[in-house]
């Protein structure tokens, strides 16, 4: 099951709505972190 471009905008979209800009970059690190050590266990 993949995301196309339309999902991948809505969620962003609800993502900025739920955190506000503010809290954004440090969101991103974390998940960014949380996809290499993800990648880096399988």
């Amino acid at each position: 099951m993949s995301l196309g471009p339309t999902e991948l905008i809505i969620i962003l979209v609800i993502v900025l709505l739920l955190f506000g800009t503010t809290r954004l970059p440090k969101l991103a690190r974390s998940l960014g972190e949380a996809s290499r050590e993800f990648k880096k266990g399988v």
